[in-house]
């Protein structure tokens, strides 16, 4: 496919990410208002819009509620002023969503699929990626939108959004198993996706749970004078949800995202290259 035709919105962390894997344009423009969104879109004439604008509270997720407004815009408003623009000029659209807006018990729930309903609601920055993800999951099948669902970034470069980074500096790390999105199956398995024209909410994440040990643990094999220390969830504190994704619904649409513990070798090989 032309990825000329494809225009991204969103200069961050993933919108860069996917700019350089698909080769398609990153858009410049500051989306304020729907008038914003359609004339981009007007000027640009895409076939395929990917929106990856979204806050994540600048060092965490708890800066959202320092920045209600800001937050808001970025994560509801935004695409769905998008979404709006795009069905209106039949342009697809493709919005990266997030699997941060579910409880999990690990004693008793299995992976979470994309059926279920959302139901975490204790942190301000889920509850917008819910607006925003039940507004455009009631489009999707009509208008053809896509909602890829990704969590917790991993990286085979270093970026302060990369998981491995943020890790190797903490230092004191929690030992939950999470789903993570390596962004190199990520970048592939978002091509497959386009390419077959998918439809509604699939969870874009590599099988199985991560833990931050195994992460760090292969790091140190490259870097044995680096240390860290495994500390209680509990005792921290902090509202957050960890959980494990099912990806069996992009598996059965034909694209097969590596299991975890597959890419983890590789990915650090090559992050400690750079």
């Amino acid at each position: 496919m032309n990825y000329d035709k494809v225009l991204i919105f969103g200069k961050g962390f993933i919108g860069e990410r996917l700019s350089k894997g698909l080769g398609a344009p990153v858009s410049e423009r500051r989306i304020l208002t729907y008038n914003d969104a359609e004339d981009e879109i007007s000027k640009r004439n895409p076939r395929i819009i990917i929106n990856c604008i979204g806050h994540t509270g600048g060092r965490n997720v708890d800066g959202c509620e320092d920045d209600k407004d800001g937050t808001l815009e970025a994560n509801v408003f935004v695409p769905i002023m998008l979404a709006e623009a795009a069905l209106r000029r039949n342009v697809k659209l493709v919005h990266i969503s997030s699997g941060c807006i579910y409880h999990f018990d690990y004693k008793r729930d299995r992976p979470i699929v994309e059926k279920k309903i959302p139901d975490f609601f204790d942190l301000f920055y889920s509850r917008t990626k819910i607006y925003a993800e039940r507004a455009l999951d009631a489009l999707a099948d009509k208008y053809g939108i896509l909602i890829a669902r990704i969590r917790i970034p991993l990286d085979d470069r270093p970026n302060p959004r990369n998981i491995l980074t943020k890790l190797l500096a903490y230092k004191k790390i929690i030992n939950l198993a999470n789903s993570v999105t390596y962004l190199p199956d990520f970048v592939e398995a978002l091509k497959y996706l386009v390419r077959i024209d998918a439809k509604g909410i699939y969870n874009v994440v590599n099988p199985g749970g991560l833990k931050y040990t195994e992460l760090l643990d292969a790091y140190k094999k490259y870097v044995p004078d680096f240390e860290y220390e495994v500390i209680d969830y509990k005792k921290l504190g902090l509202v957050r949800t960890n959980l494990i994704m099912s990806a069996k619904k992009i598996e059965k649409a034909g694209f097969r995202m590596r299991p975890v513990s597959e890419v983890v070798k590789e990915c650090v090989k090559n992050y400690v290259k750079y």
